[in-house]
């Protein structure tokens, strides 16, 4: 048996790097290194917090005025059909807001562990613009995209 040369050695050795490197970052594509300047992300952090609270704000209001269905209000069956067709309409608007909230707190658990910002299927940078738009994603376009396509075809 014949001995490595030395740049079968350092291919070997480049390779081993490669594969402990991609177990380190989680077998992302991207590199995982996202740099905004602080005061990028206290802002984004401002203003996910600020959807956080006015979440919690309608969840409570929702909680308190709501709630209650009271049937010596309403003289009618038909009074009574609406205010119980708006009140299921709310509740469901708060169901979606609860996994709306859900992800503004994953995003917000990101900022404080310096990955926000990160596509979550793809590993690459999601673009300013996009955060802009909606700071709580998790998707670069490109992957949001896909699996809308996905969505659509399995519907």
């Amino acid at each position: 048996m014949t001995q490595p040369s030395d740049v079968q050695s350092f291919r070997l050795t480049l390779l081993g790097a490669s594969i402990f490197f991609l177990a380190l970052i989680g077998g992302r594509k991207g590199f995982g290194i996202m740099t905004f300047p602080k005061s990028e992300l206290q802002r984004f952090k401002t203003l996910l917090q600020e959807k956080r609270s006015q979440i919690l704000q309608n969840a409570q209001s929702t909680l308190t005025e709501d709630m209650a269905l009271d049937t010596n209000d309403l003289p009618d069956e038909m009074d009574l059909a609406s205010s119980e067709y708006l009140q299921s309409f709310t509740f469901r608007l708060r169901g979606r807001e609860k996994i709306f909230l859900e992800k503004i707190d994953r995003a917000l658990v990101k900022i404080e562990g310096n990955d926000f910002g990160l596509c979550e299927e793809c590993g690459e940078e999601i673009a300013i613009k996009r955060l802009e738009a909606r700071p709580e994603t998790n998707l670069c376009i490109r992957c949001k995209e896909d699996q809308e396509r996905a969505e659509k075809d399995y519907s």
